[in-house]
């Protein structure tokens, strides 16, 4: 599949289900991986799925809501008015699993997809459990909220939330994750991993600059179909990094939000920095005092 601004980036609009705010499937985006979808439910309203052969993360992204499957039954999930009131509730489920979902106020979900052979326990992800971490420094300061990390008990899911204050960049020094690398002793140095960005703005006019470029050693180059595409992603947006490297831009005035799911070689975000730019890292002298949020 050749990429480029018209493909990598995924834009909220009418499905015929008034419920869904956008959805990835891995016929459209070009790969093995990663389903996403997010979704706005009513109270009272509730939405029935299944996880199939697939282990499945759902992140509330906004509101409260119960979930009913196989395992158990869970209530009051959720806290926050807004992603940017707070820490998530998560659910993780394994596969061949059916759920239904209830709103119990108005809520957002967002949901994330990614084949698996391993069966692992469902759990129920509290703010309690969510770990915070501010990444970089100055201009390039960012805040991210591990909801499911590396070393989570699942098979490829990774998810974790990510803050941009205005002005500022992430993903920066640029970093990228296709190919998989390993040293003498096995330890991952680099995963192969494909990777959504779901972007929300603390105003709905805001949006965001991501660069998406491959590297020589990029699949994607290698077989003479190089990326090398800035796009802009608005409220509800999915960008699409199937490979390369991905900084982001957050304009001033703007705090700018993204879900990140990634899946692959391994249940990591193991990565390698463009060696042009890593030098950045050192010149850093604080951390932005507006994050945590």
């Amino acid at each position: 599949m050749r990429y480029d601004h018209t493909n990598l980036v995924v834009h909220s609009q009418p499905f015929g289900d008034p419920g869904l705010i956008t959805r990835v499937t891995p016929a459209l985006a070009g790969w093995e991986f990663i389903t996403f979808e997010a979704r706005r439910l009513t109270q009272g309203e509730s939405y029935t799925n299944a996880t199939g052969e697939n282990e499945l993360g759902l992140v509330v992204l906004s509101g409260v809501i119960s979930l009913d499957a196989n395992t158990g039954r869970w209530r009051d999930i959720g806290q926050r008015a807004s992603v940017f009131d707070g820490l998530p509730y998560a659910v993780y489920l394994p596969r061949r699993m059916t759920f239904i979902v209830a709103a119990q106020t108005d809520a957002e979900i967002a949901l994330a997809w990614a084949p698996t052979d391993q069966d692992h326990p469902a759990r129920l992800i509290r703010p309690t459990d969510v770990t915070v971490e501010i990444r970089g420094g100055d201009h390039a300061t960012r805040q991210i909220n591990n909801i499911i990390p590396p070393g989570f008990g699942c098979h490829r899911l990774v998810v974790v939330e990510v803050y941009t204050p205005g002005g500022n960049w992430s993903s920066y020094p640029p970093h990228k994750h296709d190919v998989h690398k390993t040293d003498t002793h096995g330890r991952i140095l680099e995963a192969d991993l494909e990777e959504v960005y779901f972007y929300k703005f603390d105003r709905p006019e805001g949006y965001a600059y991501q660069r998406i470029y491959t590297d020589p050693e990029s699949p994607l180059h290698r077989a003479g179909t190089p990326i090398d595409v800035v796009v802009m992603a608005q409220q509800n947006d999915v960008v699409l990094i199937p490979e390369g490297y991905h900084p982001v831009a957050s304009p001033p005035g703007y705090t700018t939000y993204y879900l990140n799911v990634l899946a692959g070689s391994a249940q990591s975000l193991a990565n390698s920095e463009d060696p042009r730019y890593a030098w950045v890292k050192t010149t850093y002298r604080s951390q932005d005092p507006r994050v945590p949020l």
